[in-house]
């Protein structure tokens, strides 16, 4: 039996032996307790055990890291600290971005980390080599120590499976799919390997783990969380950690990386599932739900933990964004938890706090962060800070807390002592950055088989297969986001030089000449084969634009040719094998009806031939996933105040070959697109249109003499003509709008269409109101129009041109416009298929965001007038 199968044995298991229930409840406010919950051995160490049950907690536990450090670093620190100036102090605690600084800059301001964005690479290179990555580590290291501390700067990099946004690094699994593979063990072992890969292109820090319990799937970073169930990801969050910082109790060894559990807290308990949105959470499901990751991460020794972009507040609790939470920060973290590292925040979230911008943030700082993630206004951020300090806004008895907590935290990952980057452990290293035959065994763990009529599954190594979908040989559909750019779009299979697709796996189990491939099922004919494998599912996605909102759990975001594959190749007396490539359970009753065998094979990265391995008989032990989230069995999630819905397959459901399931047929009732707010009734929650991303079904395109029929704007956010351009841009956070650029030269228009009307008669009420944010970067020179379309040319449209005049150059506005103001001159509600449109024949330039009609606006005196 594999080493692995005996975690199986103690999953029904809620206590060590010899540990009483008494002894929990005594033990109930440290962590781990004096008798710890961690064991089952596994040759020369142990690994976190998922126990059966936890301790219900009262209050926030004190960890006890395993890391102490030496005790000879607090006098080391106070010596240093003693002699830095403030400018040096707040130095330390700004990471600017690589793309916005010098080495020269590094010298000068003595920044005490620097990170690298999703998609940010040395020299703006997606294939960087190792050693350019190496060669500009060696930069930053030498231009710290150059400085007149000769402090040294640390790299911090959102290696979140893997080194993934290293080309040619292999890319594990994202965390759903190695959730199913309840295996603590595996999990320790990936991240050992991720900090080889880490070491290998120079870096010192991971982004990583990722702790949310997530509790609504339709947040855009499901798949960052190892599981909806608390237990999971605690353990997880133990093995986690020892594996980025090679276990470390004093020093983090050459083979080891600085850890960071984010995101602190509750990230993924949002309502709605809206991406940095508001836990309405008791402090008791805070603490028993969302912080259980973090009891393991703390006291497997993790070094930082990264706040959270959401707010917390209900009925009892206002902390706001927790960015600004001096509770959540110090008095939880810092104070009841005992945490002693350092306090790292997220891409200008501090900017999101009320009273702050990007560029300054005294409150952040007396909450408790540490360090600011300022990536492009660093300057302003260094001066605001020092003037705030020597005003007595920012106590200097703060700014030493937070530089001892950084001191401490680089002499614990050895960086003083350390030589340059490029002499260091792995540095370089072409096996480091390889791990083909772990991430393999991942994929083979992960992959969880809901469905196996007649036993269809494993296929005969001898078989005839047509393989079928758009996923099937899609490297960039499998690794999903943050895997080379931050969304994980605009990649294609050659930016994966090392991976295997799926289908590459199933030729080369088969042979090449026993698997034909037709992505589209188009001029073929299933019978000739003994199996048709269907490959679908999501496209890439990150934070934000994987956001459902009020979209339905149906396939949401699937495109068409899923089904129209499966109608093509299902019921030709053939079997069809379909496996789903994606970041969350979806409503998939069409597929799977159509669908002989069902596999969930999530985001699997890049060893492709762990899925061959499953659909084909050989020398492995075939599915042994769980699903780490409960499946949905109704399109539409229970809306506040109704009762949880029933789902189609539970929490730890998972079929082992020899069995079948017996799903029978699924209801197949759909509620279309959306799951509320259209039809003659009132709507009750804001249809998004526009949200850093197309809301399906509607999507953003530009129109011109060039093309009047409309040109897609792209997934990288830009579109082209010689009239208007299209570019992404920010608003509120990072790169959530349309920059439109009109350039005089002739009429344009960008806009929001839908391929169907929707009926939108719910927002008829006289409160309700288009609503978008814009920051008009040049006032329009010729008269400029919003408008909405019930399928052209009818319309309706009001002059908005002084309105845009009269906005702040620069500055962020939100405009209301009372969709009254659109019915009245004629829009019919019911056959809306483009919401929003603005169009000028002049030089305009405008950045569009978060756009939406709301039901519930209210009167707002800055409305634009209905001219």
């Amino acid at each position: 039996m594999h080493w692995r199968s005996t975690l199986a044995a103690v999953l029904g298991l809620t206590l060590v032996a010899g540990t009483t229930s008494a002894a929990v409840a005594q033990d109930a406010q440290h962590w781990p307790p004096k008798q710890p919950v961690i064991g089952q051995p596994r040759t020369e160490h142990g690994c976190a055990r998922i126990e059966r049950s936890l301790p219900e907690l009262k209050d926030w536990p004190k960890v006890e890291s395993q890391l102490k450090g030496d005790r000879k670093d607090e006098a080391r620190i106070k010596a240093i600290l003693k002699d830095m100036t403030l400018a040096e102090k707040v130095g330390q605690m700004t990471q600017p971005e690589i793309a916005a600084i010098t080495a020269a800059d590094v010298t000068t301001y003595g920044f005490g980390s620097v990170l690298n964005g999703g998609g940010s690479w040395p020299g703006a290179k997606k294939n960087a080599t190792p050693q350019e990555w190496l060669a500009l580590a060696d930069t930053y290291f030498e231009a710290s120590k150059q400085s007149r501390t000769k402090i040294p700067v640390i790299w911090g990099i959102d290696a979140v499976h893997g080194n993934n946004n290293v080309y040619g690094a292999t890319v594990f699994p994202h965390n759903i799919g190695l959730g199913a593979t309840q295996d603590p063990c595996l999990i320790r072992d990936i991240n050992e390997a991720t900090a080889e890969q880490i070491r290998a292109t120079g870096q010192d820090w991971a982004f990583a783990p990722t702790l949310a319990v997530v509790q609504d799937d339709r947040w855009g970073r499901t798949y960052e969380g190892f599981s909806e169930d608390p237990r999971i990801t605690r353990a997880y969050g133990y093995e986690a950690v020892k594996g980025l910082q090679d276990n470390a109790k004093k020093r983090i060894g050459e083979d080891g990386v600085i850890a960071t559990a984010k995101h602190f807290i509750g990230d993924g308990g949002t309502t709605g599932g809206k991406d940095q949105g508001v836990n309405a959470s008791s402090e008791k499901d805070m603490i028993n739900i969302h912080g259980q990751g973090y009891y393991g991460a703390l006291a497997a020794g993790a070094q930082s933990v990264m706040i959270s972009f959401n707010s917390w507040t209900n009925d009892v609790i206002n902390e706001g964004k927790v960015h600004g939470s001096k509770y959540v920060q110090t008095g939880i973290l810092k104070d009841k938890m005992g945490f002693d590292g350092l306090l790292v925040g997220d891409w200008n979230g501090h900017g999101q706090v009320p009273g702050c911008t990007n560029s300054s943030c005294a409150a952040a700082i007396n909450a408790g962060l540490d360090i600011l993630m300022v990536p492009h206004d660093w300057k302003a951020l260094i001066t605001n800070t020092i003037a705030q300090v020597e005003a007595g806004e920012i106590p200097m008895a703060r700014i030493d807390d937070a530089v001892t907590r950084i001191l401490r935290v680089k002499l614990r990952a050895g960086v003083f002592e350390a030589e340059k980057p490029s002499l260091r452990e792995h540095a370089g290293e072409s096996k480091a950055l390889q791990h083909k035959e772990l991430a393999r065994e991942a994929v083979r763990d992960s992959a969880v088989l809901l469905k196996n009529d007649k036993r269809v599954l494993p296929l005969s190594k001898r078989s005839k297969v047509l393989v079928v979908g758009k996923s099937a040989d899609n490297i960039g559909n499998q690794t999903g986001g943050w895997t080379l750019s931050w969304q994980g779009t605009g990649n294609t299979n050659a930016d994966f030089p090392n991976a295997t697709s799926i289908l590459k796996g199933i030729q080369d189990t088969l042979g090449a000449t026993n698997v034909t491939f037709a992505e589209t099922a188009d001029g073929v004919d299933p019978a000739q084969f003994d199996a048709v494998i269907a490959v679908i599912g999501e496209t890439p996605y990150a934070e934000g634009v994987g956001d459902l909102g009020k979209r339905s759990f149906e396939a949401a975001r699937l495109q068409p040719q899923d089904i129209a594959v499966l109608d093509k190749v299902s019921g030709k007396g053939k079997p069809v094998i379909t496996v789903y490539v994606g970041g969350r359970a979806l409503y998939m009753n069409k597929e799977i009806n159509r669908s002989d065998a069902f596999v969930a094979a999530w985001l699997p990265g890049s060893e492709g031939g762990g899925i061959a391995d499953l659909l084909i008989k050989g020398r492995h032990n075939g599915f042994s996933g769980k699903l780490s989230y409960s499946w949905p069995g109704e399109a539409c999630p229970a809306l506040p105040g109704e009762p949880a819905k029933k789902p189609l397959f539970k929490l730890g459901y998972g079929l082992r070959d020899w069995e079948t399931g017996r799903v029978g047929t699924l209801d197949e009732t759909s509620p279309g697109a959306l799951c509320s707010g259209g039809g003659g009734g009132t709507a009750t929650e804001d249809l998004e249109i526009f949200n850093r991303t197309d809301i399906a079904p509607y999507q953003s395109m530009i129109g011109s003499a060039e093309n009047w029929g409309g040109t897609v704007v792209g997934p990288d956010g830009q579109a082209s003509h010689a009239e208007l351009n299209v570019v992404q841009s920010d608003v509120n956070v990072q790169q959530d709008a349309l920059k439109t650029t009109w350039t005089g030269t002739g009429p344009g228009q960008v806009y929001l269409q839908s391929p169907a009307v929707s009926d939108l008669r719910g927002y008829g009420n006289a409160n309700a109101a288009i609503q978008f944010d814009v920051i008009v970067h040049q006032a329009p020179a010729n008269r400029t129009v919003i408008s909405s379309h019930c399928q052209y040319p009818c319309m309706a449209e009001i002059d908005a041109t002084q309105a845009f005049r009269n906005l702040p150059i620069g500055q962020k506005s939100t405009v209301k416009i009372p969709v009254s103001c659109f019915s009245d001159k004629g829009l019919d509600l019911e056959t809306v298929n483009t919401p929003f449109l603005v169009y000028t024949d002049g030089a305009f330039q405008a950045s569009f965001a978060n756009i939406r009609w709301v039901p519930k606006a209210g009167a707002d005196p800055d409305a634009l007038p209905c001219t």
